[in-house]
């Protein structure tokens, strides 16, 4: 299964290494599945950690950056459907991206501009949280 992880759940697995978010990084480790992103949420990714928790930032490299696919970004025209569906524009690339890199699962803890989202498949793209990735990842078949 491939997921593309948006960046408030890398930023997660960077600051808290039992939490959550860092499951998926030790899933991904055993071949449950693939982990993706894009360079624009690996970028707010480090903007934020590098912010908030530096000492989280060694981690963040030397751990968790090597286990991401950091697939291209999304064409415009596909960011501006996002932004159509209702999405902000410092949302809609990691939707577009997600689907224009065909993964099973777009995860993000942001329940604010995803929240209505949860659930839904978009363009062959399910929306969904950190809890359910995990809980669709140990019951795979």
């Amino acid at each position: 299964m491939r997921l593309f992880l948006d960046a408030n759940v890398i930023f997660a697995a960077a600051i808290s290494p039992e939490g959550r978010c860092s499951a998926l990084f030790k899933l991904a480790s055993a071949g449950y599945c693939a982990l993706l992103t894009s360079p624009y949420a690996l970028e707010e990714t480090r903007r934020n950690v590098t912010a908030k928790y530096p000492e989280a930032l060694t981690r963040l490299e030397r751990d968790l950056i090597s286990q991401l696919s950091i697939v291209g970004e999304a064409p415009l025209t596909r960011i501006n459907w996002a932004m159509e569906m209702g999405l902000p524009l410092k949302d809609a690339p990691i939707l577009a991206t997600a689907i224009e890199n065909r993964v099973d699962l777009l995860v993000t803890g942001d329940k604010t501009h995803f929240g209505s989202f949860y659930g839904h498949v978009l363009e062959g793209v399910e929306v969904v949280d950190v809890r359910e990735a995990i809980a669709r990842l140990l019951h795979q078949e």
